[in-house]
């Protein structure tokens, strides 16, 4: 997608502060972080949203959930830490990129 801004920063179009990648994800901290760390996780496969999800991802959402707790452990976040997937505007998501946020280290509670 060109007007992506999560596909630029796969493609090393846009920086980031880029903390893991392998052949299916790449993961940077969020330039507006919520809590004291603050990742987002992104397929680099562009899929606009969980509602655009078929059962043709489901080895990539496998992928993603297996990864993340190593990903947020190295990230220090070995006490625990919140996952976030905002879906449609409605949702509160601002790209239209599926990303899921990792976030801890000083969080308000619900």
């Amino acid at each position: 997608m060109d007007d992506c801004i999560f596909c630029k920063i796969i493609e090393g179009d846009v920086p980031c502060d880029l903390v893991y990648q392998d052949d299916k994800l790449v993961v940077f901290r969020d330039i507006r972080p919520k809590a004291k760390t603050h990742l987002l996780l992104v397929p680099k496969l562009h899929i606009k949203s969980l509602l655009e999800v078929q059962g043709e991802h489901g080895d990539l959402l496998s992928h993603m959930m297996l990864v993340l707790p190593k990903i947020a452990i190295d990230a220090g976040l070995k006490t625990g830490f919140r996952t976030v997937i905002n879906t449609g505007p409605g949702g509160g998501q601002e790209v239209d990129h599926l990303h899921l946020h990792v976030l801890g280290g000083g969080l308000a509670k619900f």
